[in-house]
Parts: C-alpha cells; sequence; structure tokens
C-alpha cells in the first residue's frame, strides 16, 4: 500500500537538497561560530549566509534583523514576552485576535497573570480579522498587537498591512505569527511594515528544532534566555549552525520556488475540494474561499467524527489531521473552529488536509476514491444521521 502525507502543516520531511547542505556541519565546519579562529569563523560565516538566505525570503533589507531560535514556539515567546517585558512602563495592553496559534494564546495567557490586559479581536464566519475591529480594540495604552498572517487550520489570509498601519498609528509594536504563511504566501516585512516576525524551518521543509524572528531595526527587546549574548544577546547559547544552515538553504529553495509551487498545490488543493463538496453530501468549506494558503483545506462533515475520518483513513495509509498538531492533545474542538461560529459538534466533524512540495494529483484522485465510502460508513453508524444519508 502506498502511503500518502496530506499533514504537511503538521510537519513536513527534509528536503534532500537540505541535508546535503547540512552534512558538512556534521564533520569539517564543526566550530564555534563565536570563536575567533579560522574553525570558528568558518562556522560563522555559513550562519550569516543562512541568515542572508533568511532575510531575502521575508524581504528584510538587513540580514542582522534575522535572529535564530529553536523554531516558532520560542520566537513566538520572544517576541510577545521580550515586548511586553521592555515596553511595561509604556503600557500594559495586548491585542490579539481570537484564532492565533496556541502558542500566542498561552504566552497571552501568561502575561495575563503577570499584570497585562490582552484583548482578543474576534473574527468573521472565514476567519478574517475586520482592520475596523483593531481600530475598535486598540488604545493608546496598548504596546503591542500580535496578528497571525495565515490560520494554518483554516487557512484563512489576514489583512497584514492593513493592520500594520492601525497598530503603527497608535504607536503599538506590530508582531506576526507568519508560521503557517512563508514559503506559501509572498511575504515582505519592508512593505508590509512589520516589526516583528516569526517562522520555523520544518515548515519550509529544513530541519526541525531551528525557527527565526524577525526584529527589525530599532525594536527593543527584553531577552527571554540569558548567557554568553549570541544572537545580538536576543538569543544566547552557542548557534545550532548544522540546523541554520538546514534553515538557510530550505529558505533559498523556497525562494525559487515559492511562485510555481504554490500554483501547483493551489490547483490540486481545489481538485480535491471540488471532488469533496461535489460528491459528498454536507460537507461545507472552512475558511475563506479564496484569501487562503494554496496548500490548506479545511472541510468538515455533517454526522461524522474527524477523528474517526482521521483514523479510518490512515487504515488506508492517507495521513491527513482533524486539526492543529499542537491542539490535538484535548478532546476540545478546535478553538479556531469555535471561533468562527461553529457549533461543538460542526467543529468535532472537520478534517484538515494540507498538501505539500511532493503531492500529486494521482494522489488527490486515491483520496477523492476512498473518502466518500468513509463517510457513508461512518454516517450508517451515527444515530444522528438522517434516514436519506444512511444508505
Amino acid at each position: 500500500m502506498k502511503r500518502i502525507y496530506m499533514d504537511y502543516q503538521a510537519g513536513s520531511p527534509v528536503d534532500p537538497r537540505v541535508i546535503e547542505a547540512m552534512i558538512p556541519c556534521f564533520g569539517t565546519v564543526f566550530g564555534n561560530p563565536s570563536s575567533t579562529h579560522a574553525f570558528g569563523q568558518e562556522a560563522k560565516n555559513a550562519v550569516d549566509d543562512a541568515r542572508a538566505k533568511v532575510a531575502s525570503l521575508i524581504g528584510a533589507e538587513r540580514k542582522e534583523d534575522v535572529v535564530f531560535t529553536s523554531g516558532g514556539t520560542e520566537s513566538n515567546n520572544l517576541a510577545l514576552t521580550g515586548t511586553a517585558e521592555r515596553r511595561r512602563e509604556k503600557g500594559k495592553t495586548i491585542v490579539t485576535s481570537a484564532i492565533e496559534h496556541i502558542s500566542i494564546l498561552n504566552i497571552c495567557k501568561h502575561l495575563s497573570r503577570l499584570g497585562f490586559d490582552v484583548k482578543h479581536v474576534p473574527v468573521d464566519s472565514y476567519g478574517m480579522i475586520d482592520p475596523a475591529a483593531v481600530e475598535k480594540t486598540i488604545s493608546n495604552d496598548t504596546i503591542l498587537v500580535s496578528i497571525m498572517y495565515a490560520n494554518g487550520e483554516i487557512g484563512t489570509i489576514e489583512p497584514i498591512a492593513e493592520i500594520s498601519k492601525i497598530a503603527h498609528t497608535h504607536g503599538a509594536v506590530f508582531h506576526v505569527d507568519a508560521v503557517a504563511a512563508v514559503g506559501k504566501a509572498p511575504i515582505n516585512v519592508e512593505r508590509e511594515n512589520i516589526d516583528l516576525l516569526s517562522l520555523s524551518s520544518n515548515d519550509i521543509y529544513g530541519p526541525k528544532g531551528v525557527g527565526a524572528l524577525y526584529v527589525k531595526q530599532g525594536t527593543q527587546l527584553r531577552p527571554i534566555i540569558l548567557g554568553g549574548g549570541q544572537e545580538r544577546g536576543l538569543r544566547s547559547g552557542t548557534e545550532n549552525a548544522p540546523g541554520i544552515v538546514g534553515m538557510g538553504k530550505a529558505a533559498e529553495i523556497t525562494a525559487q520556488e515559492m511562485k510555481d509551487e504554490s500554483t501547483k498545490l493551489a490547483q490540486i488543493r481545489d481538485r480535491l475540494r471540488k471532488g469533496i463538496l461535489d460528491n459528498i453530501p454536507h460537507s461545507h468549506l472552512n475558511g475563506h474561499p479564496t484569501a487562503r494558503l494554496p496548500s490548506n483545506l479545511s472541510v468538515r462533515f455533517s454526522y461524522v467524527e474527524g477523528e474517526s475520518l482521521v483514523l479510518s483513513l490512515d487504515m488506508e495509509g492517507i495521513a491527513v489531521s482533524s486539526g492543529s498538531a499542537c491542539s490535538s492533545k484535548t478532546l476540545e474542538p478546535s478553538h479556531v473552529l469555535r471561533a468562527i461560529g461553529l457549533r461543538h459538534e460542526e467543529a468535532h466533524g472537520s478534517l484538515l488536509f494540507s498538501l505539500g512540495r511532493w503531492n500529486t494529483s494521482d494522489e488527490v484522485d486515491q483520496v477523492l476514491g476512498l473518502l466518500p465510502e468513509i463517510v457513508r460508513r461512518l454516517r450508517r453508524m451515527s444515530p444522528l444521521t438522517p434516514k436519506e444519508l444512511q444508505v
């Protein structure tokens, strides 16, 4: 049985070209980037080259504005906690949205316990944030606005440039969690006037355990990891040179191939979407119909549990998810799906297909050949299914 992977949002395989670029860092280029001798400087040059490639991917003019971390979660922690602690004397209000990644929401809960006032902007039924709602929520006491570039669970892309203008009009620092969007949407931190931007290596086919935070020149943070002062003093600890070099190569490949790859993914995603919605009654799209990531398809099925669908597809060798991998440890329905107005049972009936670099139209056809019968079988087992669907 050929296995099919359609859960790229949870984790991506490392591109073989990235692995090849990393190999010297496990052998000949082994020095500490902080060392002044030739071995150390060779490693430092490799790290700085990767820094430039990541900066180029997100449209940053200065490579020095890229700070390497252990991943998207640490980048979010440094951005939010670092800003809150640094600007505490200027105000204590933080504005974010109701559909942020769980790492953002949990950091905000922590900051609330420290005395900060966190306000959550609602979203519409597509998961879209209205800039006017941000304007209504923000105040002169607001020190930070944190809004995701796109939601990895339902795919909706937010109006970042408009929100940025509002945040800066009120003197707030503007942070964007772009982990789900980098490599899938054309991001330019200069043009969109973003102060802080989080990204992750594995979401662009690089190694796990590496990420970065773009810190615009002049944006001040208080570090959350103290030590030897590496990474501009914002993230102490000997740099993970192999991982960083891998992230740099992944960024380089992504910058070169993103346009064509996004076009291909959008085509096979739309093929999958049409095949599901046309052939499975009572199936519905989650998220915005057009302003969405090219790799994302979130669909909900009435009278079916999403987890049952995941397990049934897994038995056929097809890997998908029912939502964010970081929230899957709880039996509660997705906070994202609840925020867009879905009822408890609707949220539980959702399935997320997140496509990636190696998915094909043939794989989509295989899924479409199996999914309708799986849904029919599960509906026949449910006492909630109407008689006309129990066939």
